[in-house]
């Protein structure tokens, strides 16, 4: 299944919840969440209708999957590890989703959103420990360091556009940022808590995936 390209904030609309995929847009008040807080579509208004337990998983999947603007085949076969694990799921979960090269690009502010997070890593400006790795689904580890190639520093990009969100960013505690060489280093990975999602979606997504 091909990755969706169309709006994102109509993935946002439809999910009745806001899911920061548009960068700093996401964050004022031009958030289609917030100009029109209704499904997309001919319906338009009408409030969002009470879903059945499957819809609900459904829809938490939905909502994760595009988090993290992942294909399905990828998400499936992070929940389906995880599902089968003798150690706790949720923490699995959430460290393959967290661990991901272009989320750790998005985390160390680098870029506004996921989907620039991804085209950095597959255009190949971004290096871990001084290797260059243009691979989004690189599982970062503990102890590594991530960062901008020299070449890559000298575009447009990273001379002036980065710079001006990445000033103002503030880093996870768990990533040692030094913004003025634009790299990182993994000092932990996120728990649950700090990635954000939330135990009711995971369960959700398992029961789903263990139909």
């Amino acid at each position: 299944m091909a990755r969706y390209t169309g709006p994102r904030e109509k993935i946002e609309r439809r999910l009745g919840e806001k899911l920061y995929l548009k960068g700093e847009r996401s964050y004022s008040q031009k958030s289609a969440t917030i100009k029109k807080p209704y499904p997309p579509g001919v319906h338009g208004k009408n409030s969002f209708k009470k879903l059945s337990e499957f819809g609900q998983q459904l829809r938490a999947k939905q909502k994760i999957k595009n988090i993290y603007r992942l294909l399905e085949k990828q998400f499936k076969a992070y929940i389906k590890l995880a599902a089968a694990s003798k150690s706790d799921p949720y923490a699995l979960i959430v460290k393959k989703l967290e661990s991901r090269l272009d989320n750790m690009v998005f985390r160390m502010g680098l870029a506004q959103s996921r989907d620039q997070a991804r085209q950095l890593v597959s255009h190949g400006h971004i290096a871990v420990n001084g290797k260059k790795t243009n691979i989004s689904s690189y599982e970062v580890r503990i102890g590594d360091t991530i960062g901008v190639l020299e070449n890559s520093k000298k575009s447009q990009f990273f001379l002036s556009l980065a710079p001006q969100w990445l000033k103002k960013y503030e880093s996870p505690a768990w990533l040692e940022l030094d913004k003025e060489k634009m790299s990182a280093k993994v000092s932990s990975l996120p728990d649950l808590v700090e990635s954000g999602l939330q135990t009711k979606d995971l369960q959700a997504i398992i029961e789903f995936y263990s139909r």
